[in-house]
């Protein structure tokens, strides 16, 4: 299994701090996001390689990083990205990774600037036991805040029947954070769906189309999951 962990954005609205330092290179509870991050994708059995993708203003940063970290597993990747205006995207950065990797292989996406609490190796054994592309989800009772999530609808089994990124009317209670495994033969759809005219951006969007077309499950988490998306949320977090 490889992983692929998503940190190419530029974190503008976290000026002056992400003006110079990617987000999830940032101190944090005594390391990094990232580092946190990675200390949990090593506790999934079979997962040989890491690879983080990022662009060229911060490539410099995630490269000394890495070499301080003397791990032959873990990659850096520069997607030629230089600015907002010209990136990639989350699923777009994806099939960068899977190009340039030529990925055959099974996959767990993890968005790099995300604090999570829940073991990733419980979403992989729900991906095992199911042997389907597997979601991680968390029932939210706030019915405004989730509309700024993707929103699924499933069976009693964790089975997805309804996926919908960002929706003005949500038909279920349960969110979708950004930690995703897909299966081998998922990895060439990512191409597919992007071909179709696919959002290239947002990741949740790349599951909602795959849900219509294959069997889709979604882990029900026990933990927490923010996005540090804001100066302010990372004041509340770093030192918890």
């Amino acid at each position: 299994m490889k992983a692929i962990i998503l940190a190419a954005g530029y974190a503008t609205r976290m000026y002056p701090l992400t003006e110079n330092t990617p987000k999830p290179l940032l101190p944090f509870r005594g390391s990094t996001v990232i580092d946190r991050i990675i200390d949990r994708i090593n506790a999934i059995p079979g997962a040989d390689e890491i690879f983080v993708v990022t662009n060229s203003k911060f490539y410099p940063h995630f490269c000394e990083w890495a070499a301080k970290k003397n791990n032959a597993s873990l990659h850096v990747l520069d997607d030629g990205t230089t600015s907002n205006e010209n990136r990639r995207g989350a699923v777009g950065d994806v099939q960068f990774v899977i190009d340039e990797k030529k990925i055959d292989d099974e996959i767990v996406v993890v968005a790099g600037d995300n604090f999570f609490t829940y073991d990733l190796r419980e979403q992989y054994d729900v991906f095992r036991k199911t042997g389907c592309d597997t979601l991680c989800g968390k029932v939210m009772d706030d019915s405004e805040k989730i509309k700024a999530f993707a929103v699924a609808l499933s069976d009693e089994n964790g089975k997805v029947l309804d996926l919908e990124e960002k929706p003005a009317q949500p038909k279920s209670n349960l969110a979708i954070y950004a930690t995703y495994f897909f299966r081998r033969d998922t990895v060439p759809l990512v191409k597919k769906y992007l071909d179709e005219g696919g959002n290239a951006d947002l990741i949740g969007s790349f599951p909602q189309w795959l849900y219509r077309i294959r069997d889709v499950y979604v882990y029900k988490m026990n933990g927490e999951c923010h996005d540090i998306g804001t100066i302010e949320m990372y004041e509340k977090l770093k030192e918890v």
